[in-house]
């Protein structure tokens, strides 16, 4: 399981027109494969409408979902998580994030959780518009639903942002031009068309690989990993 820890950046914002100021902590996380490369996240499930098949029936992605177990089981990892929630929805988050990633070349949105409203999904756009320095990776199933779409095709519009559309299947079925990653069994059993995450021959992180932001790669293939997904992938295949 990749480790986890959190930056807590505090800065002065303002609060509407008072001559008053109070910290405000942006809550990021780091995750060990990232290479250092953080990310802002909510709590898994709770946050993703699109991980449902039918009410109350996770689709086979997120049977298995890693950001339910391991480390992600803590009430330490859990409560920034749960706070963000809150937080996005302050009239200064926006100023505040991008004054957060002033030093920051990559970023990921969600290594758990999904942009399950449009108001945060919009407010994410307006991160990434000013923030051309910074290569945004953001994972969803949120095209499900069309009222997203308009917003999604904005950010993935814009040089500096990656959107990938996530595939339900754990058996590397996907639909071409439409989703921009895929769980697959294991690296032998690889779909034509993609390019496989290595992050298993590097001890589960990236080492300096960066396919996930990069708008040339269409589709990028995940080797499943924990015990979870393992059986979820056992009772699909039957």
């Amino acid at each position: 399981m990749w480790a986890l820890s959190w930056a807590l950046l505090p800065f002065i914002a303002h609060r509407g027109h008072s001559l008053e100021h109070s910290i405000v902590a942006i809550r990021i996380s780091v995750t060990s494969k990232l290479d250092g490369i953080r990310s802002w996240s909510l709590q898994a499930l709770d946050t993703c409408p699109g991980s449902l098949a039918s009410p109350g029936v996770l689709v086979d992605a997120c049977k298995g979902c890693y950001a339910t177990t391991g480390n992600y089981r803590y009430p330490n990892v859990k409560a920034p998580r749960i706070e963000n929630r809150e937080d996005w929805q302050r009239l200064e988050w926006v100023d505040d994030m991008v004054k957060a990633l002033d030093s920051d070349r990559y970023f990921r949105w969600f290594d758990s959780g999904d942009m399950y409203t449009l108001g945060l999904a919009e407010k994410i756009l307006e991160v990434m518009k000013r923030t051309p320095w910074v290569k945004h990776w953001l994972p969803t199933r949120m095209h499900k639903f069309p009222k997203f779409q308009m917003v999604l095709s904005e950010m993935q519009a814009l040089p500096n942002v990656m959107v990938r559309f996530s595939s339900d299947s754990v058996t590397g079925e996907f639909i071409a031009g439409l989703h921009g990653s895929v769980i697959v069994p294991d690296a032998d059993t690889l779909p034509d068309g993609v390019t496989l995450c290595r992050a298993y021959e590097n001890a589960g992180k990236c080492s300096g690989c960066r396919a996930c932001y990069d708008k040339t790669v269409d589709v990028i293939a995940y080797p499943a990993h924990g015990v979870k997904m393992a059986k979820v992938i056992k009772i699909v295949k039957g």
